[in-house]
């Protein structure tokens, strides 16, 4: 019944996002081209929105027939025709209704805030509102293609610095390296990887680590994910916590899916902590890392955190805290037992984040206003990686991926 009522506000919301866009598009049309038949704009109308829409309705009629008649676990179709055909073009549709939409509603703010003004002269304001809303439609028509293209196709490099006073000679001047959300799978595959891989292995790290989440779904690339990860040279090490998506494997065995993603991962000298507290000797020197796992499907709780944060003693010369999530739990626990890095991906660095005026909007928001970069809590610096991958839609808008570099320096 849950999934039913979510499916049916989905349908609402949707109807409404595209409903506004819609009136606004034709009412520009018909502005400034009257030369358009009404039947025409109609024919095109309707044309649009039931190609555009394609994808969801497909998604829910098979659905419903496998839930009433076939009831088995929902596999939908995959392919470049049903990329190219239904997801793309439903992706790329919604993201421009959305961000169209948002600059819609603040013309219309304004004209309700200034409405006796606007009601006054609504004749010589009216043909620049028409312009303005045509600039609009334009400019993200061909705005949000190029962008998620580009999104797709970049990776950045980002380099910050976390200062220590008392930092031993071995480690002044360590590079970690920190990448997160690879979620291999046929959007992000071999090619893409690998490319991640040489942006990693440029910056010749001494240390490489990974926020989770490997794979996105299914246990058909965890080899692809662990093997071409394998290749990242690093001097002292592959490590990683578990990610939300390293569970979801097996949808129905969250242990298996674990345990097969790290025996993999193993095999390429990749290894991923699950709740565990490790010490490394960097020559001289020590780095405690504690691997939290804080996954929608495994939560870290008071006490597993007060356990594992008793091993980071004080003879370590630099304390981390890896983690999949960036939840105020383990951020508090970490700052009060005063680690010096907190290391967080999931978020995608909002992977589709909506132009506004002063603000970004992503729907990440809703989980976190931490969606990327450096955050300081008194002496301890948390990091959180856009990462690579992406989730629930097969593009980024907004949100370029990112290998994170930090330095240790006194």
């Amino acid at each position: 019944m849950g999934l039913i009522i979510r499916i049916i506000l989905f349908i609402v919301l949707l109807f409404l996002v595209e409903f506004y866009f819609v009136k606004k598009v034709l009412k520009t049309i018909r502005a400034l081209y009257p030369i358009f038949s009404k039947k025409k704009i109609k024919l095109f109308r309707n044309f649009a929105l039931v190609f555009f829409n394609l994808y969801p309705l497909f998604v829910i009629i098979l659905w419903a027939y496998q839930a009433i008649v076939h009831p088995i676990d929902f596999h939908f179709p995959v392919g470049k025709i049903i990329d190219y055909l239904l997801i793309y073009p439903f992706w790329f549709y919604i993201i421009l209704t959305v961000q169209c939409d948002l600059f819609f509603l603040i013309i219309d703010i304004i004209k309700l805030i200034l409405f006796p003004l606007y009601k006054k002269f609504k004749a010589k304001i009216l043909p620049y509102e028409t312009r303005l809303l045509f600039i609009i439609i334009v400019f993200f028509t061909a705005y949000v293609p190029l962008r998620m293209y580009y999104d797709y196709n970049t990776i950045n490099i980002r380099k910050t610095v976390y200062h220590k006073k008392d930092i031993p000679n071995d480690l002044n001047n360590f590079k970690i390296v920190f990448i997160s959300d690879i979620h291999a799978d046929r959007y992000t595959d071999r090619k893409r990887i690998l490319k991640f891989v040489r942006y990693v292995n440029s910056q010749n790290p001494d240390l490489v680590l990974i926020g989770g989440d490997f794979i996105s779904s299914g246990p058909e690339y965890i080899d692809t994910a662990a093997i071409y990860l394998g290749r990242i040279n690093s001097r002292y090490g592959i490590y990683s916590c578990v990610g939300d998506h390293d569970n979801w494997a097996y949808r129905r065995d969250n242990a298996r899916s674990r345990r097969e993603i790290t025996e993999a991962l193993a095999k390429q000298n990749i290894f991923m902590f699950d709740d565990e507290h490790r010490t490394f000797i960097i020559d001289t020197a020590k780095i405690g890392i504690t691997f939290a796992t804080e996954t929608y499907t495994k939560r870290v709780s008071q006490n597993e955190l007060d356990s594992l944060v008793d091993h980071s003693a004080s003879e370590n010369d630099l304390n981390i805290m890896l983690v999949h999530q960036p939840r105020q739990i383990v951020i508090d626990e970490a700052v009060k037992k005063h680690y010096d890095l907190i290391l967080a991906g999931h978020t995608h660095g909002g992977q589709i984040t909506f132009l506004f005026p002063f603000i970004n909007l992503t729907p990440t928001l809703i989980e976190t206003t931490r969606i990327k970069g450096d955050f300081y809590f008194r002496k301890t610096m948390m990091v959180v990686t856009p990462g690579l991958g992406m989730s629930i839609a097969p593009m980024r808008y907004n949100s370029t991926p990112e290998v994170t570099v930090i330095d240790i320096k006194k």
